[in-house]
C-alpha cells in the first residue's frame, strides 16, 4: 500500500486530499497542530506537530517514516494567510507567515528527501495564484508562496536524476474556512477564509483537480477557473493581469 504524508491534513483541503487518496486505496499520514478530531485507523495515522518547531518536525517525520513501508507522496499543504496592507503589517507577522508557508515546507522536504528518493515518489507543493502573480493585500503571503515555488521548481531539477517527481498545485480561492478572516490582530488567518474571494470552489473539487493533475504528471496544476485564467493571463501580459487583479480586488473593501 502506498503512503502519502500530508501537512495541514486535519481540515480543509488537506482533509479533502486525505479522503480522496484513501478512497484510491492509499494510506495517509496527517500532520497538523490539532489532530484530536481524526481517528487512528489502519489506513490513516494522525500525528500532532507544530511544523515550525524543529524537534517536533523531526519526531513527527521519523514516526511517519518508521511506520510506513514507503513514503510515496509528500503533500506540503500547511499554510496561513495574511490579509492586510503592508503599511499595517509588522516584521514579526511577516516572518511568521514565512516560517509556516516556506521554511516549514523546506525542512519537511529535507526530512523526507531520502524516503521519497527510495520510493521514486513525488513531492507535491500546494502553492497559490499568489505564488506566481501579485495579489492585493497579500504581500507576505504572496512572497512566501513565490519562495515556495522557487524552491520546489529548483528541487525538481536536483531530484530528477533520482527518479523523483516534483509538482506544484496553485489553487485560486478554496472555501475551506469561509467567514473566518481577520480573526488575528496581525491580519493572519486560516487559509480559505478571505471575504474577497472570487469564484470559490469546494475543498473536494480542488482535491479532485489536484489529484487529476498528479496522475497526469503535470508540473504545474492551476486549480480552478480563476487560477487557470490567472496563470495564462499573467504569462502573456503581467501588466494587464495586475490591472485586472487590482480592478477586481481593490474594490472589495479589503
Amino acid at each position: 500500500m502506498k503512503t502519502a504524508v500530508i501537512s495541514g491534513g486535519a481540515g480543509g483541503l488537506g482533509q479533502a486530499l486525505s479522503i480522496a487518496l484513501q478512497d484510491r486505496g492509499w494510506r495517509v499520514v496527517l500532520l497538523d497542530l490539532d489532530v484530536s478530531g481524526l481517528n487512528s485507523r489502519s489506513n490513516q495515522l494522525p500525528i500532532a506537530c507544530d511544523l515550525t518547531d524543529p524537534e517536533q518536525l523531526a519526531s513527527a517525520s521519523q514516526k511517519a517514516i518508521t511506520s510506513s513501508d514507503s513514503v510515496d507522496l509528500v503533500i506540503y499543504n500547511a499554510g496561513v494567510t495574511q490579509i492586510r496592507g503592508f503599511d499595517q503589517s509588522d516584521a514579526a507577522s511577516h516572518r511568521m507567515v514565512f516560517d509556516i508557508n516556506y521554511f516549514a515546507a523546506v525542512e519537511m522536504a529535507r526530512a523526507f528527501l531520502q524516503p521519497v528518493r527510495a520510493s521514486k515518489g513525488t513531492h507535491l507543493a500546494i502553492s497559490s495564484v499568489a505564488g506566481f502573480a501579485p495579489l492585493y493585500h497579500r504581500t507576505a503571503y504572496a512572497a512566501s508562496k513565490h519562495a515556495l515555488e522557487g524552491f520546489f521548481k529548483s528541487l525538481r531539477s536536483e531530484e530528477k536524476s533520482h527518479g523523483v517527481q516534483v509538482q506544484i498545485a496553485a489553487p485560486s480561492f478554496v472555501a475551506t474556512n469561509p467567514g473566518n478572516a481577520h480573526e488575528q490582530a496581525d491580519g493572519t488567518a486560516r487559509p480559505g477564509s478571505a471575504k474577497d474571494g472570487m469564484d470559490e470552489m469546494s475543498p473536494e473539487a480542488a482535491a479532485e483537480t489536484i489529484l487529476r493533475g498528479l496522475d497526469k504528471s503535470h508540473l504545474m496544476i492551476p486549480v480552478g477557473r480563476v487560477a487557470r485564467l490567472s496563470w495564462w493571463l499573467n504569462r502573456l501580459s503581467p501588466r494587464f493581469y495586475q490591472r485586472m487583479m487590482e480592478r477586481n480586488m481593490c474594490g472589495s473593501g479589503q
